[in-house]
């Protein structure tokens, strides 16, 4: 239940402002995720969804630049096609064989369809069964997916982006279902999140995801993963949705993902840590996938990510601290999906799909211009 709170007003223009900069490159602070690129062009361009404002804050030729952008990111070889993380990964012109370095990434080719999404491409370059020959690679023999083709972390995020990307093309036969269900529901803990990997702890989501995709550190897969995860997979006869979370661990899970509500109003990702502005979104989001969203107090969750807004645009994972556009698109798109109770009109955000993390508009794109076309692209 909702406590009432005064709320000042969202720094919408701010945010748009911040991600904005970014988009046109990088502060110094954030060079590192250079590696990461095309993550940070879907946080930027998501708050500019979000905010409603991609075509009013930004020009056609700018969209058409970044449009082409994303498409040279688009690579093949050996293990099918997808999205490279930027330019930083190709090899010189000298070498022979590219096909062990140009390889696609998971996460990048999630990000890099729903940029393109946004930016609303006609997806004509689109290799779909490329795609799917990718995601057979990536898949690995104990069920998970690895971020690469050729080896790479093998954890839940990779799950969740390759079962997105099959339910974008709706096409579900790059994955072995059975294997993958099987293998989140070995993550599962006994405080009621879900690890990284088996018999990992509970985690959410960390900022370190953001940081560095490829050379990820201590924490992980989260929560939310799972939980979209096993809603985004079809029915199967020996995996019906019904039984993919049993009652007891469907209310072990939401149990603690409420508690993880702080009394400054933000979310912890994990047991007894600080709140966390991206942490926000994914406990918040988990609890609305499992139709528990009215166990957050909305307003005190909107009080604490005013307290992360930096003053001159964007929002920090924590009070006090330097902005970027991974917390900022989070704190937006939980705010869209668990909105306070408020009839100031800065907060009006668009319905954001909990499950493909993209306002419906995108999401709705997407589906008429991949989901319900045949394959574009290239044998």
């Amino acid at each position: 239940m909702s406590t009432k709170i005064p709320l000042s007003s969202l720094g919408r223009s701010g945010h748009s402002s911040h991600c904005r900069m970014c988009l046109l490159g990088l502060p110094f602070s954030q060079v590192e995720v250079d590696s990461s690129r095309i993550a940070v062009v879907f946080y930027c361009l998501g708050t500019l969804d979000l905010l409603g404002v991609v075509e009013s804050k930004t020009s056609e030729i700018e969209r058409e630049t970044w449009r082409a952008w994303l498409w040279e990111q688009q690579t093949s070889s050996k293990y099918g096609t997808g999205f490279q993380p930027s330019p930083y990964m190709t090899t010189s012109a000298a070498s022979t064989d590219h096909t062990e370095y140009d390889v696609p990434h998971l996460i990048m080719t999630y990000t890099a369809i729903l940029s393109l999404a946004i930016l609303r491409d006609d997806f004509k370059q689109l290799d779909r069964s490329g795609i799917v020959r990718f995601l057979q690679a990536c898949q690995q023999e104990d069920g998970s997916f690895s971020a690469l083709p050729n080896g790479g972390e093998s954890d839940l995020r990779m799950m969740y982006c390759a079962f997105v990307i099959s339910s974008m093309l709706n096409d579900w036969s790059g994955v072995d279902i059975d294997r993958a269900v099987a293998y989140i529901q070995r993550c599962s803990s006994y405080e009621g999140g879900y690890g990284q990997t088996p018999f990992g702890e509970a985690l959410g989501m960390s900022a370190l995801m953001f940081r560095n995709f490829i050379h990820y550190q201590s924490l992980g897969g989260t929560t939310y993963c799972a939980i979209a995860s096993l809603h985004l997979v079809p029915d199967t006869p020996s995996s019906p949705i019904s039984e993919r979370i049993s009652p007891i661990q469907r209310a072990r899970t939401i149990r603690w993902l409420a508690q993880n509500q702080t009394s400054s109003g933000g979310f912890c990702g994990r047991t007894a840590k600080d709140a966390d502005a991206c942490y926000c979104f994914w406990c918040g989001a988990s609890l609305s996938i499992l139709g528990e969203g009215g166990l957050v107090d909305e307003d005190a969750l909107a009080a604490f990510l005013l307290r992360c807004q930096f003053k001159f645009g964007g929002i920090a994972k924590a009070p006090g601290e330097r902005p970027d556009p991974y917390h900022t698109y989070l704190s937006l798109a939980v705010l869209a999906t668990l909105p306070p109770h408020t009839d100031d009109t800065s907060w009006k955000l668009p319905c954001l799909d909990t499950l493909w993390n993209a306002t419906q508009d995108t999401t709705n794109w997407i589906k008429s211009h991949i989901s319900d076309h045949n394959d574009l692209g290239s044998e």
